[in-house]
């Protein structure tokens, strides 16, 4: 199943997609939950309840209000996380572009919420800065405490997968040896459009990934190029750092970063370029650069 957050007026729905479009999900009568705020949390709490919003839709016989394009805005996917926890030098081939050596354990580093856009949202370029890079990944959100899991268990604390784009100011994130002032700028984590359940990616290390700007493809990979699976990212982070339901791991990108291109190449991200990240079963994350 697929959800998202959208803005309506003045207020944060919750929605459940279709193929004829997005229905808030409290427009919609579920036997069983009558009385049930139906939200992120209670969903991971009550897996459940997404088996009888399914009953739900289907017993409907597309009788659904239906939220018309101009009434809604796309919000973050994935809330408001309390941890934003993000993979640096994840594909072998982007390693090999950047030059360096292949990583022994994954490397990490932490976005904050400011940084959360949504689908179509339009991401200011830093006044700050003049290298800014896009980064298309597969997201994760834990659904259920990790820690200290097994790898071979890790998946059964996946909620769901969403896009994601690592947005980086080069010349920030290089100024020094810590990378976080290049990765938490405004508005710098763009995902969505949805929030997919896990059941419907099933093996997420087979998914193409690709990265387009303004139309051009950039990034054009797949998941399985991963160096750490999913499994193992969430299994070493949770021996270290306690997961909670509704946490964020951001599984790093591919080659085809501005940054990965000869010196002489890099055209970084200008006003008005607009980037596209697509990944297989989740659908494709759209956004514009302004300053």
């Amino acid at each position: 199943m697929r959800f998202a957050f959208v803005r309506v007026k003045n207020h944060t729905e919750l929605a459940v997609a279709t193929g004829e479009g997005l229905v808030p999900l409290n427009t919609i009568t579920i036997k069983g939950l009558e009385n049930v705020r139906i939200t992120i949390s209670s969903l991971m709490k009550n897996p459940y309840y997404i088996d009888l919003i399914d009953d739900a839709l289907c017993e409907v016989n597309g009788e659904l209000e239906y939220l018309r394009e101009g009434e809604y805005k796309f919000d973050s996917a994935v809330g408001k996380p309390e941890k934003i926890i993000c993979l640096g030098h994840n594909y072998k081939e982007h390693v090999g572009e950047l030059k360096k050596k292949l990583p022994e354990n994954p490397i990490l580093f932490s976005k904050f919420n400011n940084s959360l856009a949504g689908h179509e949202e339009e991401i200011p370029l830093p006044e700050n800065s003049s290298q800014i890079d896009y980064e298309g990944e597969l997201g994760i959100v834990i659904g259920k405490a990790a820690y200290n899991v097994p790898e071979d268990k890790a998946l059964d604390h996946v909620f769901g997968y969403f896009i994601a784009n690592d947005v980086s100011a080069r010349d920030l994130q290089f100024r020094t040896e810590q990378w976080l002032l290049g990765k938490t700028c405004e508005k710098f984590f763009p995902n969505g459009p949805f929030l997919v359940t896990s059941d419907e990616v099933r093996d997420p290390q087979n998914l193409s990934i690709k990265t387009r700007v303004n139309g051009e493809v950039r990034q054009n990979s797949n998941t399985s190029r991963m160096i750490f699976s999913c499994s193992r990212i969430i299994s070493y982070i949770s021996k270290y750092i306690p997961l909670k339901p509704g946490d964020v791991i951001s599984t790093g990108t591919a080659e085809g970063v501005i940054v990965g291109m000869p010196a002489e190449k890099r055209k970084w991200l200008k006003n008005g370029d607009i980037v596209e990240v697509e990944i297989e079963k989740l659908g494709t994350l759209r956004n514009r650069f302004v300053s």
